[in-house]
């Protein structure tokens, strides 16, 4: 009768064990499909243009951006303010820059162009005397 029990204490710890092992087994496929996962969407990120308009001019009025499928802007930029700002390249085409000066006239400053997937940074500053130079920093990864 020991023997029995000794036995059938044997067996259950081996059930165990073997439900252990699937257990960690489990959880170790687990892991790996999410680290799998991880891996895969960290290389899948949106290509964005990164734009700063720098302003070492007098106030600038109704400042509007263009790019290819849209624009962006502000009511006006202070002297020494910088303008921060994050889009996607929607298709192909020029960037330009449109602003009131101080005396009310308005200005306008073609840019580059631009081309679907581009990515990086670009610094749009407008000097003292309303000259606007463009300083892109642009790769396009296709």
């Amino acid at each position: 009768m020991l023997r029995c029990s000794v036995q059938k204490a044997a067996l259950d710890y081996d059930k165990r064990l073997v439900l252990n092992q699937e257990a960690l087994l489990a959880k170790a496929k687990s892991s790996v499909i999410l680290l799998a996962l991880l891996v895969g969407l960290s290389g899948c990120r949106s290509r964005f243009i990164e734009v700063t308009i720098v302003n070492q001019g007098p106030m600038l009025h109704v400042m509007e951006f263009d790019y290819p499928s849209a624009s962006f802007g502000a009511n006006q930029l202070a002297t020494g303010a910088k303008y921060h700002y994050r889009f996607k390249v929607q298709g192909p085409g020029s960037l330009s820059l449109q602003y009131e000066d101080s005396s009310g006239h308005t200005r306008t400053a073609e840019g580059p162009k631009v081309d679907l997937g581009d990515q990086g940074s670009l610094v749009v500053n407008v000097a003292p005397n309303g000259a606007v130079t463009w300083a892109p920093n642009l790769t396009n990864p296709r």
